[in-house]
């Protein structure tokens, strides 16, 4: 076999791993290091240490000489230098203090107090539930960007509230599972922090451009939610005053600036810092983790168990993104150097694709991958593959990173894998069955290509603010 064709072998055998259930992150290590073995093999290294071998009457000396002889390969030292490269990765340093903000905002008691408010404060919209749920859902998501846990917290919260309220089973779940979703796109995103770290593009410019484009499909959601609520209003009832009280106008802005005004002015204190070059993402989510415990004092929620579950989630997450930068790195490194970055190139300018053809085929494949995989095993592992194809096609990987983070909407919720139904199966009353909350996120589905097809159409929605701020 060539070179190459073991590289293909690599990806296939690798891919089939994947699927039999065994860890990434250690695939692609073990995977790596066994395939680099073979590919920075150097007989001479090897002939060297036995030639010394052969001088030695030392059993100690002969074993040690047989070990250095084993270990005498380049690949060993790319593992540690790309070990090191991930720790010394400065925009990596943001996925930490990010977690930790988002899994402290988690547990300060916050959502039932902005839920309330929300739905008291929009209660003459119709489906006003259903768009409270979904404000409240966006707003948690962007300050936490942690999925499981924004459907399962809105779950418990918002769902039972809105079957007590009459809304159609599916609609309520499909409402909480689309809305849990949006913290991996709009900012600040800890997966657009990972696509940064592994395409080299700004963090800053992938924040501003992310900005319209994750407004856009919140606006879509919003609109398709009171749309159905009018000409469906079966679904959507309007609260009774038993439901929704009449609250007085000053007791609503205490509520609005007691519940609602802080997590907003947390999000646009980490979010306007960035944008407006005030500080670094890593700097700005440092403010963002302080700013967490600060509300979590306020509400008198921070307890040392809370504070030590919210420690201990972000060195687990964080472990697991950054082994999974490790292994991809080698994993990539020895693909690469055996040629199957080569031949993937050169059989795609073979297809004689258009821009627009292979950006189809391209968000095809991580729609596929979206249904057995994780976003940040995709984003690691699979994206990487195609970004040294985007000068063939003369595509922005900033628009690409945005399409990617739009697309990948898609793997919480398209059926059979659609995690956020999962999440939210989980908590959910008995007599909510999974059917049915897969029918829900149907529609909220085709909200999303529905605003990818709009970012193909017009792409100026996502560059028109990195350009405004930062110049093309």
């Amino acid at each position: 076999m060539t070179d190459p064709q073991i590289a293909l072998t690599m990806l296939g055998l690798f891919i089939v791993f994947v699927f039999l259930g065994f860890p990434i992150a250690f695939t692609l290590m073990a995977m790596g290091v066994g395939f680099g073995y073979y590919a920075y093999f150097e007989p001479a290294r090897m002939w060297r240490a036995y030639n010394r071998l052969q001088d030695t009457a030392s059993s100690y000396d002969s074993v040690s000489l047989w070990i250095e002889g084993f270990f005498n390969n380049r690949i060993f030292d790319l593992f540690i230098n790309q070990t090191y490269s991930v720790m010394s990765n400065e925009v990596l340093t943001a996925v930490p203090l990010f977690l930790f903000m988002g899994y402290i905002v988690e547990r300060a008691n916050i959502v039932d107090r902005l839920f309330t408010t929300l739905n008291i404060a929009s209660k003459n919209i119709p489906g006003s539930m259903g768009v409270a749920a979904l404000v409240t859902c966006a707003l948690f998501a962007t300050a936490t960007g942690i999925v499981g846990a924004v459907v399962t917290l809105m779950g418990l919260l918002a769902l039972p509230a809105m079957l007590k309220a009459r809304y159609d089973k599916s609609f309520a779940a499909g409402i909480i599972c689309a809305g849990g979703t949006l913290g991996i796109l709009i900012p600040p995103s800890i997966m657009l922090i990972v696509y940064a770290a592994a395409s080299g593009v700004s963090i800053v410019k992938l924040y501003a451009g992310a900005l319209v484009p994750g407004f856009i499909l919140v606006g879509l959601y919003l609109v398709y939610v009171v749309a159905r609520s009018l000409l469906q209003p079966s679904s959507a009832p309007r609260p009774t005053k038993d439901e929704v009280p009449d609250v007085p106008y000053g007791r609503l802005i205490f509520m609005v600036v007691t519940s609602f005004l802080p997590l907003a002015v947390l999000i646009l204190a980490v979010l306007g810092s960035i944008l407006f070059g005030l500080a670094t993402p890593t700097e700005a989510a440092a403010i963002g983790a302080l700013g967490g415990l600060i509300l979590a004092v306020a509400y008198h929620a921070l307890t040392f168990q809370r504070l030590r579950e919210a420690v201990y989630l972000t060195v687990r997450t964080t472990a697991m993104v950054c082994w999974l930068f490790v292994g991809s790195y080698v994993f990539s490194s020895v693909f690469s150097y055996l040629g199957g970055e080569q031949i993937i190139s050169e059989f795609v300018r073979g297809l004689n694709l258009t821009p627009l053809q292979f950006l189809l085929m391209a968000q095809l494949i991580i729609f596929l991958l979206g249904w057995p995989l994780e976003w940040s095993e995709i984003i690691i592992i699979f994206v990487p593959i195609f970004l040294p194809l985007l000068p063939l096609f003369n595509i922005d990987p900033l628009f690409f990173g945005v399409l990617v983070a739009v697309n990948l909407q898609t793997s919480f919720l398209t059926p059979p894998m659609a995690m956020s139904a999962y999440y939210l199966k989980g908590i959910a009353p008995p007599d909510v069955k999974l059917t049915e909350i897969f029918r829900g996120v149907m529609p909220f589905l085709g909200m999303v290509f529905l605003c990818m097809a709009l970012l193909y159409l017009f792409p100026q929605t996502v560059f028109y603010l990195p350009n405004s701020f930062y110049g093309r």
